[in-house]
């Protein structure tokens, strides 16, 4: 074996196959004490070829690119990013167990899928969002980079907002269920108990938290919808007899009613109903929050609750807040909903009407759009585009 400059090198060197005037420790080594290096062995004792300024600046630059790309993975930011987030179908199943079980009522078998969609954000307490996740927020077309105050409160803890999200998902259900009850022609009763009074309204002193509000001017209010059909046949300024249950006693107080936004008569009260439900509705998901999903539970009670196969094979997404009493309310983050829907096999998406500034302009390719403002349009939605008809269908225009 030759080593370093060609020079012939005993497999065993040792001192008695030396020269004699040699020293041992100057001449060339094999085997386990051979040392490597770039190239070829490097004889000890002989002069190591000089160091570069190209490999020291090499060296230095993927230093520096290593510390700057653990930087962008690493280090958080004060701001929030929004992505498409997952979605899911409200007429499938999640770990075996339907995402809607209905018992006390019949139930019928659906071929189309109904998607819920999220969106997935980081930034906010406990999820800070690196400089790495910003930079591809601000790149993505579907995806958000914004300061983190607005989508997050600055007070608040990671626990306060799962919580907060937790019940509004929770409320979401309930409203969806008693107004997916109502459309089907159930009468769903409530117990309508006043949780506050608003300020200086005509309900303010008069009426007190944990009153049970039973009738209006001498007409029973069994339910909320009730309650809103007779408040509607009141010019706001009337003084109405609101009759309640306090302490186990019946009551009649005299209210002067106040104005709402849109010209209507209001009583000045916050109502936390309870609801004695005909049919027995569960809605089991984990792991996603907020307000949002509904109307498509809402369409999923219909759905399933119905002979008729109203999405009949079609993959339709949607979104929307809704009310007890069927209105379809706007929502945050359409943009990355629509790029969810379509990424998830959808081919028409429900948006409420008020979303539509932020539809119009960012439809992905491939996923129609129908404007809904109410469970009732919402509906008539799903069975037109279940029969084909989708196409007459209104649509966001601006």
């Amino acid at each position: 074996m030759s080593v370093g400059h060609d020079r012939p090198v005993p497999d065993e060197p040792s001192p008695e196959n030396l020269p004699r005037d040699a020293d041992p420790a100057s001449q060339p080594v094999s085997g386990a004490d051979a040392v490597p290096a770039d190239g070829p062995f490097v004889v000890p004792g002989e002069p190591r070829p000089p160091v570069s300024a190209r490999s020291v600046t090499t060296t230095v630059s993927l230093l520096l690119s290593s510390i700057l790309f653990a930087v962008l993975l690493v280090v958080p930011t004060g701001y929030a990013v929004s992505s498409p987030g997952p979605t899911r179908d409200v007429l499938g199943e999640v770990d075996g167990k339907p995402l809607i079980s209905i018992s006390g009522a019949k139930t019928y078998d659906s071929t189309g899928q109904l998607h819920l969609v999220t969106v997935s954000a980081t930034g906010g307490p406990g999820y800070p969002s690196t400089v790495m996740r910003v930079l591809s927020g601000w790149a993505s077309r579907w995806s958000v980079a914004q300061p983190r105050e607005v989508l997050f409160p600055p007070a608040q803890t990671r626990e306060q907002v799962d919580t907060a999200n937790q019940q509004e998902m929770v409320s979401s259900q309930e409203n969806a269920s008693v107004a997916a009850l109502t459309e089907l022609g159930y009468e769903v009763p409530a117990t309508l108990t006043v949780a506050g009074t608003v300020p200086k309204s005509g309900a303010a002193g008069v009426v007190e938290k944990g009153d049970v509000i039973v009738a209006i001017d001498g007409v029973k209010v069994p339910d909320y919808e009730t309650l809103l059909d007779e408040l509607a046949k009141i010019t706001a300024g009337d003084t109405i007899t609101l009759t309640v249950k306090r302490d186990g006693q019946t009551k009649d107080l005299s209210v002067v009613t106040g104005k709402a936004d849109d010209g209507s008569a209001v009583i000045g009260v916050f109502i936390d109903p309870t609801f004695d439900m005909p049919v027995d509705i569960d809605i089991s998901i984990d792991g996603i929050g907020g307000p949002s999903a509904g109307t498509m539970f809402a369409l999923g009670i219909i759905d399933k609750m119905t002979p008729q196969d109203e999405a009949n094979g079609v993959v339709i997404a949607g979104t929307g807040t809704m009310d007890i009493t069927g209105d379809v309310g706007a929502i945050g983050g359409i943009r990355q909903k629509l790029e969810g829907a379509r990424r998830d096999g959808a081919t028409w998406f429900l948006a409420p009407a008020s979303n539509c500034n932020e539809v119009v302009g960012h439809v992905p390719d491939g996923l129609h759009v129908a404007k809904v403002s109410t469970l009732h349009e919402a509906r008539e939605a799903m069975t037109a585009i279940g029969a084909g008809k989708g196409a007459s269908l209104p649509t966001c225009t601006s």
